[in-house]
This record gives C-alpha cells, structure tokens and sequence, in this order.
C-alpha cells in the first residue's frame, strides 16, 4: 500500500517589486518553468510566492529562489530556460552555486550584453581556458562551445593579453567539395567560415570587426592556411575540429607560438569526412590523455543553450544511433 507523501507549504517574501517581476518573469513564465522542473505548486501574490509540494522539492525551489535572487539584484535578466539551467546547476552535485556559475561574466558585448556560462559545464570551461593553454570543448551544437570561446579570445584581445585572435576550420561539409564553389580562393572558404563571422558580430559592432581584421588582430582563415606558421601572442580557436584528420590535428596543435593559447571545439556524433577516414579530434583524446598543461571539457545536452527543443532532438538522435548500433552488434 503506497503512502501519500505529506504536502509541505511554505512562503517567501521577495525584497523588492523590480526582483520579484524578475523572478516570476514575463506573464509568470519563470513560475511556470519552476513548477515544471520541481514538481511544485507556486504562485505569488505580489512579492510573496506561495509554494507548496513535498518537502524535497519544496526546499529545493527555496534555495532557487534564493539563487535566483541574487542574480537578479545583479541586474541579470532570468529567461525561463535559465530556470531549468539552474534547477540542473543544482541537481548536479557540483560546488558551485547558480550565482557562481551566472555571475560570471566572460565578456560584455555590444549593447551591454554580458556574456556568462549557463551551465556548471560551461562554467568548467571558462575556467579551463582561464588555466591551460589548450583546451579540448567536445560535445554536441548548441552547447556553447565556440561562442564562449570566441568570447573568452575577444576579452583577452581587447584587455591587451594577446596580440590577435586566428580563428579557423576545415573547409569540410558534407557532399560539397571547395573546387565545385565559385570565386576565388577567398570566396570559396567563406562559407565555411561565416558561423565565426556570425559569433564575431554578435559580440563587436561590424565597424570594429573590419578595423581590427585590416589591422590584422582578427584573422579568419580555412585550416590549411596555417601549415608552416607559428603563432606568438595569439589565441587561437579551431572550431567543427571532428573534420580533421590525424596529420591536421597534429599539424595545427604543433603551430602554437610562446603566449598563445589554443581552444580546439567539435562534435564527434557529426563528422562530415570521408568513410573510413579516421577524425583527429577523436583520435586526439587517446593521443594526448595524460599531457599536463592541457584540458577537455565534455557536454551533453544539458549544456544546449539553444531552443528547449534542440535537446529533445539531440536525445532523440542519440537514441536512434544506439538502436542502430544495437542492431548491427546482433546481425
């Protein structure tokens, strides 16, 4: 016979009227994503929220609130999904708190925009790039990885550590090959390179973007530019890097300069190279396991800051790769 858990009820009071409208956020979306994500009743009455539950979930929604408070008298907007991030930062079993993790800001871009981590991941990664020199971002779209890095090399730029940003890829996809593109050289890798220019623009104005790309602080180039070169005073960003082979791997972590730093980011469930053509960026977590002085960093779809949809999808997908592996282990 199943006992009834006991409903626990408990109310908060909200210091001030512009932090309780940030919490409970727009039409009450933010008490809504708190309820989903706990299993809790809440509403408010002004500044005061009313929540009841069991008492797990209960306690669990008071030290949200509580967190959440606090990045909100930061001045933080809160989004409903930076509720379900912050529910996840403290179901994880990490150290750290939701304000740690929110609070900590990479870098602020065009139109006060502060960029920070949203996940303990992300924030592991930040921190990573902050202590070693190479750093290995691995998991699935979405999740942050070269925007965070693109943040991370632009802060450094503009506050005087580095002397430029290089920022490159394979000119790899799927079913399409360079000299089937018209145009020039240029004009053909563009293209493949144009997420970087997005990022770029998100974070400077495109004046700014120009100025420092014909001063040469900003270089966006296809991968095979940079054999044969060294790179001093430099942070450099290897992005879709599950499109290289072994000897790519090899050639562009052996081009890294004195102060430099390189952060090389993919997702190995979305390679675009030839069958039978083995990726660098998987080969290189067996190659360089053990190296002081170098980081990965792992996330999975708890990390996907995109639409709530986009990690059902990449759930979905990964559940159809396992049954197809599944079903090939038993022919």
């Amino acid at each position: 016979m199943n006992k009834q858990k006991a409903e626990y009820q408990t109310t908060i009071v909200i210091e001030s009227d512009e932090v309780a409208r940030a919490i409970i956020g727009e039409k009450g979306r933010n008490l809504k994503a708190i309820k989903r994500a706990l299993q809790v009743d809440i509403s408010n009455r002004g500044t005061k929220l009313f929540i009841s539950g069991d008492r797990i979930d209960v306690d669990l929604a008071c030290e949200l609130i509580e967190e959440l408070t606090e990045v909100a008298k930061r001045g933080f907007y809160i989004h409903p999904q930076d509720v379900e991030h912050a529910v996840d930062i403290l179901q994880s079993g990490s150290h750290l708190r939701v304000r740690d993790v929110f609070m900590d800001t990479v870098f602020v871009a065009t139109k006060h925009r502060a960029i920070t981590p949203k996940s303990v991941n992300q924030k592991l990664y930040i921190d990573a790039m902050r202590q070693y020199d190479i750093v290995f971002a691995i998991g699935p779209a979405g999740t942050g990885k070269t925007y965070l890095a693109m943040a991370m090399a632009v802060s450094l730029l503009t506050s005087g550590e580095f002397d430029r940003i290089v920022l490159t890829r394979p000119a790899v996809e799927a079913g399409e090959k360079l000299g089937f593109l018209p145009g020039d050289m240029v004009e053909k890798v563009n293209p493949y390179l144009r997420p970087l220019y997005d990022a770029l623009h998100d974070m400077m104005s495109y004046e700014r973007v120009q100025r420092l790309m014909s001063q040469g602080a900003i270089e966006v180039a296809p991968l095979a530019f940079m054999r044969g070169r060294t790179l001093n005073n430099a942070f450099v960003i290897l992005d879709e890097a599950q499109n290289t082979r072994t000897e790519q791997m090899k050639m562009f972590l052996t081009r890294l300069g004195f102060n430099s730093k390189a952060v090389i980011t993919g997702d190995i469930t979305q390679i675009d190279l030839p069958e039978g053509t083995s990726s660098g960026l998987i080969e290189s977590q067996y190659i360089l396991k053990g190296i002081e002085g170098l980081k990965f960093v792992y996330f999975n779809e708890k990390d996907v800051v995109r639409h709530p949809l986009v990690q059902d999808i990449i759930l979905a997908y990964e559940r159809y790769e396992k049954r197809k592996r599944s079903e090939k282990t038993d022919e």
